[in-house]
């Protein structure tokens, strides 16, 4: 790929973590709204039940984070919250049928791990206690492993969880220096020994974009991670957003890598982990050849929430828990208040703590169904989407804003490949996924001027 397409295409375009957009989120939905749409969930699909659970709280703040995070409070407000938490879920459980099943259950933040182990295997005791689970489902973490002890690693391996994921970014002392993050106080050998005898699954965590960075050290970083031999890595692209975390301009001083850098870093680690024996997925995830993601992504069927990627099996209507977390449900979105001051108050009064949502009609249906098809599969069939919706293939050509010259442009730079059957991803192409799927945005025509973050 020559630098000039690179930088024809690494223009700022949605994540499209979800459809549309969260900056497209309006106040006008509000509380009312998520209950109603909370209640009619149980009768939409999927219907297995996705728990996500936001802690905010973080030792202290990254420099690159972008997320939802706070300094660690003083204990009683961390009590306040967590009491609000099981309030919250107690209210939202409350009203979804018994029948259904629990197939996803993941802490996100922030650093769940700031939390003692035996508060997060409360929360997941006072879940499970209410309803059963799919077979095997996911239970997961993400951790902070410079802050966690041998023996707090063993209470959090008992805590209820089968897959962690833990938050590397990079294996260089000075990377992690510059990004005001801390290195691993137990040696990642010894934390694989302590989860593996538990059966734990485990996903290793890397940024890449951060200062310091060149694809040398970041080969260096791939072959510690091959030597350890994770379930899952994944490797974020740094979005570099100051207007969402002032700190961000802090590694401005320091000195980002170019974006022929970056793609160069990209490259190094989808080559070494490729030739590794790691499969690649998405456009940010390795897994095993005999990982149920790579599985669903060979038949074309894997899906995608805001706790990362996911199959059919554990997919379900995601209902978000804590401050500032975003539930995904058939036909809404719902956000938290940003405030932990806020969300406890309301939590022990009147229960009003969401602040945004969006309602999405039928045709907006058939355009995220779209955008997620290319996002997770790296393609679009028109017929498995025609069957999704029982419309015949013009029909859901019409409803999608299909912008015919963008994408003829895109095939003659060699990004995708345009067949009857589809749009298919080409291996260059893979890169540029959130670009292609913006060609299917009818809102990406109007949006120009929104900050987003660049695919590269």
């Amino acid at each position: 790929m020559t630098t000039e397409i690179i930088e024809k295409y690494n223009i700022p375009v949605p994540r499209y973590t979800s459809y549309p957009p969260a900056n497209f989120f309006t106040e006008s939905f509000n509380q009312a709204d998520y209950i109603q749409a909370v209640d009619d969930s149980n009768t939409n699909q999927p219907q297995h039940i996705s728990i996500y659970i936001h802690i905010p709280f973080c030792k202290h703040l990254c420099h690159y984070c972008g997320c939802n995070s706070y300094p660690m409070m003083k204990q009683e407000v961390v009590d306040n919250y967590l009491l609000a938490l099981k309030q919250e879920l107690k209210f939202i459980l409350n009203r979804l049928h018994k029948s259904r099943k629990v197939s996803q259950i993941h802490y996100g933040g922030g650093s769940p791990s700031a939390l003692p182990a035996a508060r997060l295997k409360e929360l997941n005791d006072f879940i499970l206690a209410r309803f059963n689970t799919i077979e095997n489902p996911e239970i997961a973490i993400e951790c902070h492993p410079g802050y966690i002890t041998r023996e707090q690693w063993i209470e959090i391996a008992e805590a209820g969880f089968n897959r962690i994921s833990i938050g590397i970014q990079d294996l260089h002392q000075d990377v992690l220096d510059a990004v005001h993050r801390k290195s691993s106080i137990v040696p990642l050998t010894e934390i694989f020994t302590i989860l593996r005898e538990r059966n734990i699954a485990i996903n290793l965590d890397f940024i890449y974009g951060l200062p310091l960075q060149t694809p040398e050290r970041f080969e260096e970083n791939m072959k510690q991670v091959l030597a350890l031999q994770p379930d899952r890595v994944v490797t974020f692209s740094y979005a570099h957003v100051p207007w969402v975390n002032p700190n961000m301009k802090k590694l401005e001083e320091i000195g980002l890598p170019e974006q022929e850098t970056k793609k160069t870093i990209f490259e190094t680690i989808s080559n070494i982990l490729t030739q590794g024996g790691y499969e690649p997925i998405g456009i940010d995830h390795f897994v095993k050849a005999d990982d149920e993601l790579y599985l669903a992504y060979k038949d074309k069927k894997l899906h995608r929430n805001f706790q990362g990627y996911c199959t059919k099996r554990t997919t379900g209507q995601v209902y978000a828990f804590g401050v500032s977390a975003i539930s995904q449900l058939a036909d809404a979105y719902a956000q938290n208040t940003k405030s932990i001051e806020e969300y406890i108050e309301h939590m022990q009064s009147d229960f009003d703590i969401v602040r945004k949502g969006y309602k999405l009609s039928i045709d907006q249906q058939i355009v995220r169904d779209a955008i997620m098809m290319l996002m997770c599969n790296e393609c679009l069939i028109w017929s498995d989407l025609a069957q999704t919706f029982n419309l015949s293939i013009d029909d859901i050509r019409c409803k999608l804003f299909y912008a015919e010259a963008i994408l003829n442009e895109m095939a003659a730079d060699g990004l995708i490949t345009l067949t009857d059957e589809g749009i298919h991803a080409t291996e260059e192409g893979r890169i540029f996924t959130r670009n292609i799927a913006a060609a299917f945005d009818p809102l990406w025509k109007d949006n120009g001027e929104q900050r987003y973050s660049k695919p590269i």
